[in-house]
Formats: C-alpha cells, sequence, structure tokens
C-alpha cells in the first residue's frame, strides 16, 4: 500500500481508477483532480455561480465514499479542480485529455487527431506534477497514448524508469479476449502480446500466443487469426462506434491498474508496456509498447522477443508511425 496515489482526470476512466484503488486499498489516500463542469461565460450570472460550486472530482470522491462501508474500506479521497492536492503522490496516473468522440457521419477522429489539444492539456499535467509530486511513478493512459508519453517525459526529464505508458495491457487484454471467444476456452488459458504504438499499426504477435501453453494455430484456423488481429488493432474504434460517446474506459482503467498493482506490490511481473527504449529493438529515445518488467523500481527491465521476419517488419511499421507523431510533438513543443 503506497501512502497516496494520484488520478488526474475525473471522466469515466478516473471515476473507475478512484473506485477500484479505493476497493483494492492501494493508498492511504487517492487524490482524484478535474476542472469539469467548466463555467460558460455566456451563460446567465446564476447559472455561472452554480456552476462554479459544482465539481466532477467531488461528486465522485462522494459517491465511492459513501459505498466505502460497504467494502470495508477506510481509504480517504481528496478531490477538487486544482492541481495542488497531488501534493505528496507517490504514484500519478493521467488520463486527462479530450476522448474521442463519435461524428454526425458515424466516423470518429484518430487519436493522432486529438494530439493538437490534448497536447496542451499534457503540458499543464506535468507542469503540476513537476510542481507537486516530481518524484511520483508517472503512469499515463490519455491519448494519443505514445505521444502524450513522450510529451512527459520530454518536459519532466524524469529517469526512465519512473514513465510509462498504459497500452500494451489493454491491446493484448482485447487480442486475449477474442481469441479465447472464438476458440470456446477460458481467457485464463489464453496468453497473447501486443506490441508497438497504440493505433492501427499495433502488432499483435501471433507467435506469442498460446492457449493453455500450446500454439493458438492448433485452435484457430489462420483466417480466424488474421480477422482477430485486425478487429484487436480497430477494437478501441468499435468501442467507440458502439457507445456513439466517449471512449473505452472499463478496460483501460483495470489494465491500468493491473500495471500500478505490479509497481505497488514489486511483483516483478512482465506486461506489454509503453517503455523508453534506447537501443531495444533497435529503437532510439522513443515510447513503445514492449514487454517489460514492472516492479518497485517501475520499470526495471525491458524483455526483447524474437519475432519472425514479418513481425519485424510490422514493427518497424508501427515504430515509423510512433516517430512521425512524436517528431510533430517536438514541432509543437518548440
Amino acid at each position: 500500500m503506497l501512502k497516496k496515489i494520484g488520478i488526474i482526470g475525473g471522466g469515466y476512466i478516473g471515476g473507475v481508477l478512484v473506485q477500484e484503488v479505493v476497493r483494492r486499498r492501494l493508498a492511504r489516500v487517492v487524490a482524484v483532480t478535474d476542472p469539469a463542469p467548466f463555467v460558460n461565460p455566456n451563460d446567465p450570472q446564476d447559472k455561472q455561480d452554480v456552476t462554479r460550486k459544482q465539481s466532477v472530482a467531488k461528486g465522485k470522491a462522494l459517491d465511492i465514499l459513501a459505498g466505502n462501508p460497504l467494502v470495508s474500506s477506510d481509504v480517504r479521497i481528496e478531490a477538487g479542480r486544482d492541481y495542488d492536492i497531488l501534493a505528496g503522490c507517490e504514484m500519478v496516473i493521467n488520463t486527462a485529455g479530450v476522448p474521442r468522440k463519435a461524428r454526425p457521419d458515424g466516423t470518429f477522429p484518430s487519436r493522432e487527431e486529438l494530439l493538437s489539444i490534448n497536447l496542451k492539456v499534457t503540458v499543464q499535467v506535468a507542469d503540476a506534477i513537476a510542481k507537486f509530486c516530481k518524484d511520483a511513478m508517472v503512469l499515463s493512459i490519455a491519448n494519443p497514448l505514445d505521444a502524450i508519453v513522450y510529451t512527459l517525459y520530454k518536459k519532466l526529464n524524469p529517469p526512465k524508469n519512473k514513465i510509462v505508458g498504459m497500452a500494451g495491457v489493454l491491446d493484448s487484454t482485447r487480442y486475449r479476449y477474442f481469441v479465447a471467444e472464438a476458440a470456446g476456452v477460458s481467457v485464463d488459458n489464453v496468453e497473447a502480446l501486443v506490441l508497438g504504438g497504440h493505433g492501427d499499426d499495433m502488432v499483435p504477435v501471433r507467435s506469442c500466443c498460446r492457449i493453455a501453453g500450446m500454439p493458438v494455430e492448433k485452435f484457430l484456423s489462420k483466417d480466424k487469426l488474421d480477422a482477430i488481429e485486425t478487429r484487436t488493432r480497430k477494437a478501441g474504434g468499435e468501442v467507440v462506434g458502439l457507445l456513439g460517446f466517449g471512449s473505452a474506459f472499463v478496460s483501460p482503467a483495470f489494465s491500468a491498474l493491473e500495471m500500478a498493482e505490479a509497481m505497488i506490490f514489486d511483483r516483478k511481473k512482465i506486461l506489454a508496456s509503453c517503455a523508453l527504449l534506447q537501443g531495444e529493438y533497435g529503437i532510439n529515445n522513443l515510447f513503445v509498447g514492449v514487454p517489460v518488467m514492472l516492479g518497485a523500481g517501475g520499470v526495471e527491465k525491458v524483455i526483447e522477443v524474437d519475432l519472425n521476419d514479418a513481425e519485424k517488419a510490422a514493427l518497424a511499421k508501427s515504430v515509423e508511425g510512433v516517430k512521425k507523431t512524436c517528431a510533430e510533438v517536438d514541432t509543437m513543443l518548440k
């Protein structure tokens, strides 16, 4: 158990995170900050006054705290609009940013299209972390994932083991679920790994996919696996299209918690994560999804997977996309 965990953003993902940190007793105190709802200067004065008294973070905190007796938790929640409640946090989970929303025609923006506005939010987040909890472990979920983690690193300049992005766990667990569903087996029997950027060029690694230790091809045809891997790459958009608003929030929160628990309890667990590579896989100074060992020291080791030629080519293509987005970040930060 940590003394204090900070959650930046009290939206759908943030709400699940706070709820689960309290229920799982991962810290004595969880701090959640969110500026919403925003005051509209064009509203009548009385409506502006009402909005100023409202707080998404405080509302969700009170709702969760009222349930604490039912889950036998004495974890406290500090909530508010401002970043100062992050003071003293040993770990910060960043969810801040605008989610993908479906357009009227049913299409939705790519994660990269969110970069411009979410980059501005991320700069504010980085400034807050630097001011109030500069030594905290940083775990970021906000999209576009690879670029946002890269931005936080550029602004904070932390030790490389103390900043990591959540994407690979989510992409891999989606892959696991789709395989288990198609094969008619328990999800516990499926091992799966997705590498690369958190976007349409992510790389589900078929050679690493196992069902009860056996190659996945023993259970599913090539055509079926091709379809599953395509669905895995598009899974985030599939959720957005079905919801009609926002994006996935429960599975991303659970994925981040899997990583957080590995670090909090020093589990030395190998999980696909967006980590800074400095020579591994022939990649330098980019945050890319790869298997890493997570423990009390954060990202304690990068694991290099033996890939076949097709998988190597797919990873190279995915990395080119990450490199392009990060180059845009560098330009915007200037």
